[in-house]
């Protein structure tokens, strides 16, 4: 299984944040719901979804892939939403 993320990341309507990988040369659509976001900004001093998005990145991309390693990823899309955090 060959995984490659992307981009670019996308603010979508709701809010949430997508941003576009390759799974074994298809397309595969990750989004990050807002609340996760946030989450990740226990202090709330960012509201902005891309700047949460971009300073935790890292960090969110790599449970967005052990979400697809572990077969999460479904009619070409994967989502992550807070209850997917691991906070240390």
């Amino acid at each position: 299984m060959k995984l490659e993320f992307v981009g670019p990341a996308a603010v979508l309507e709701n809010g949430d944040i997508s941003y576009p990988a390759l799974l074994d040369g298809s397309l595969l659509k990750c989004s990050f719901s807002f609340e996760a976001l946030q989450d990740l900004d226990p202090d709330g001093i960012e509201t902005n979804a891309m700047q949460l998005f971009k300073n935790h990145q890292l960090k969110l991309l790599s449970i967005a892939e052990q979400k697809i390693l572990n077969g999460h990823a479904v009619d070409g899309a994967v989502h992550l939403f807070s209850h997917d955090l691991i906070l240390d």
